[in-house]
């Protein structure tokens, strides 16, 4: 039996996804900047991609721009805004639960003398737009806020944030990281007041290696993939055909259905949530209601280390995550859950489960009765 509970950190390629790759990889095998046919016909599944993706964000194909993936996309988006707009100021406004790839490039961009100021969020996750007000001044000339966690799940007020931005800074450039939100929500940039937003493929059962990032037409930003100018300039590099054309199907298919897809992992998160706080000593990390992420539950599980209960259901088949899978195989404390305030104590003892259209009620079922069984044992154990 295998039950995987783990597709924050990765999902399965859908098949479509798989038959498209395959297809590209053996017949159009050109490179798409040659001028010959085959050239031509590795182009136009790039172009494909791009309409695909920019349907389901209703902008132009040519504001999509391809990458290896979310952690690329936020780095670009970042690091190239940043430096593409130094004249006009010197503050980034981030969120201090927000993805490594953006934490970490807010700190390069402070060690080239940038000013960069991390915004508090509730115990729920959610950031406080007060904070945000304080924030945001003139000199502000970025701001970034992940839609959606990728260890707790909580939704960023996205439109309130853009609001506060267009009011304390008109200039400043906001940057969203769709990276878990996207295939879950219907995101529309134009409309939200987003100016650049990630995008990654293998969360949405697509293929690794592949992302995307949406830049609004006339928004400055400095390249940081330097060669021969493909995608007008601003992420140089052959293009990764067969990953584009899995992308592009990909997004399609995660919007076919769309309500009756969240309907399902909504009811998979709210029966999991219901039987999980009926084991002594577990509790939610975030809100509980479907007003957070449908696919993401973070539980404590107080008196059990995460890696034990991990393993221990990983014997069982049940795969799941210690936290976000950047950072899950290193001895550090998640700076999310210490963002919202989980006392010490739990801190190494919380696990992440996250669900996706393929999964069903009887893996929640097994789950949670694997659950009942091993946590009072392991607890026990624990205590000797």
């Amino acid at each position: 039996m295998e039950i995987y509970l783990d597709n924050s950190a990765t999902t399965r390629c859908s098949k479509r996804v798989q038959e498209i790759v395959l297809k590209t990889m053996d017949c159009a095998y050109g490179n798409p900047s040659s001028m010959h046919t085959k050239g031509m016909e590795a182009e136009q599944y790039v172009k494909e991609a791009a309409s695909k993706i920019a349907k389901t964000l209703k902008v132009q194909p040519k504001e999509i721009f391809f990458t290896s993936g979310g952690t690329e996309s936020n780095n670009l988006a970042i690091i190239g805004a940043a430096q593409a707009n130094r004249r006009a100021g010197s503050r980034i406004v981030t969120t201090k639960i927000e993805h490594a790839s953006v934490r970490n490039a807010a700190a390069f961009l402070k060690e080239q003398g940038f000013e960069v100021v991390e915004v508090g969020v509730g115990r729920d996750g959610i950031l406080s737009l007060e904070e945000l007000v304080e924030a945001v001044d003139q000199e502000t000339i970025l701001v970034s806020i992940m839609q959606v966690n990728n260890e707790i799940g909580a939704v960023q007020p996205i439109a309130q944030a853009a609001s506060v931005i267009r009011q304390h800074s008109p200039n400043a450039i906001f940057h969203v990281d769709a990276v878990q939100s996207y295939g879950k929500m219907r995101i529309f940039p134009k409309k939200a007041g987003i100016d650049l937003l990630s995008i990654s493929g293998h969360k949405i059962h697509g293929p690794k290696g592949i992302g995307c990032l949406y830049i609004k037409e006339n928004t400055k930003i400095k390249p940081l993939m330097l060669g021969g100018g493909q995608q007008s300039g601003i992420r140089s590099g052959t293009h990764n055909v067969p990953g584009i054309a899995g992308l592009g199907e990909a997004a399609l298919e995660c919007y076919e259905r769309f309500e009756e897809k969240m309907e399902h992992l909504y009811s998979l998160r709210g029966a999991f949530i219901a039987q999980a706080l009926e084991i002594e000593g577990v509790a939610v990390n975030g809100r509980t209601g479907r007003d957070s992420a449908p696919h993401i539950v973070s539980v404590a599980v107080r008196g059990v280390r995460s890696e034990v209960l991990l393993h221990a259901l990983e014997e069982d088949g049940i795969y799941v995550s210690a936290g976000a899978a950047c950072s899950s195989n290193k001895p550090s404390v998640s700076h999310t859950l210490q963002a919202i305030g989980l006392p010490g104590e739990l801190l190494g003892s919380v696990l992440r489960f996250s669900f996706s259209v393929d999964t069903c009620m009887e893996d929640i079922a097994y789950t949670i009765g694997r659950m009942r069984e091993l946590v009072p044992k392991l607890r026990k154990y624990a205590r000797h």
